[in-house]
């Protein structure tokens, strides 16, 4: 089986890779952020075909059922600023006639991961933004709106080109954090990066 492995920033990506596993399998690191991963991942995909390709990082839980540290799978994700403000609404693209809730890749709004991969990992539904929540009001709109458990820079965007390119894939989230207002006092980047590299060596030791 040919396995990429892909993180945003090189930090992550080394932080949860061992050398043994570094020697069998490609990474690639997109950089940060929507945009770059797109661009980044699907120009290195018009060259090269895999049967599987696993995105890896960080996120902040909207949902505090989730523990710090906890490494869950993102099984669907969101675009959430992908539409319009209207005074205190927000219109998303099918609400201002621009695309349908269900057209491709997307089904109710929603971008899924396609894999067969059988683990223990809690699956969880995910919201991608351009700028971390970081105030009350906001995270309580984007709560309301979206119900989402995690958020990250890069998840919707990963899964978007994958889903295009019909392959299968995995997006793996370590929480480092919780979504509330900025308190790096109380985040656990250390320990779920560990975390993080624990579940990926047992999901690729189960399947190389």
């Amino acid at each position: 089986m040919k396995i990429l492995v892909t993180a945003a920033t090189r930090f992550e990506l080394y932080s949860v890779m061992e050398d043994t596993i570094l020697n069998q399998i490609e990474t690639l690191v997109t950089g940060v952020g929507m945009t770059s991963t797109a661009y980044v991942l699907g120009k290195h995909l018009a060259n090269n075909h895999y049967d599987l390709i696993i995105n890896v990082g960080i996120a902040g839980a909207f949902n505090y059922a989730l523990e710090l540290s906890q490494v869950v799978e993102v099984q669907a994700d969101q675009f959430s600023e992908l539409g319009a403000e209207d005074g205190e609404d927000f219109l998303n693209l099918d609400q201002m006639g621009l695309s349908t809730w269900n057209e491709f890749p997307f089904q109710e709004g929603i971008v899924k991961a396609k894999n067969s991969i059988n683990h223990q990992l809690e699956k969880v539904i995910g919201t991608t933004v351009n700028k971390v929540h970081g105030n009350e009001k906001s995270i309580t709109e984007v709560k309301n709106r979206l119900n989402p458990d995690v958020e990250s820079m890069e998840g919707a965007a990963f899964l978007y080109v994958c889903a295009n390119e019909n392959t299968d894939c995995i997006q793996l989230r370590a929480i480092s954090n919780y979504v509330e207002r900025r308190n790096r006092n109380a985040w656990q980047i250390d320990l779920a990066l560990s975390n993080l590299a624990k579940e990926l060596s047992i999901i690729l030791n189960q399947i190389l």
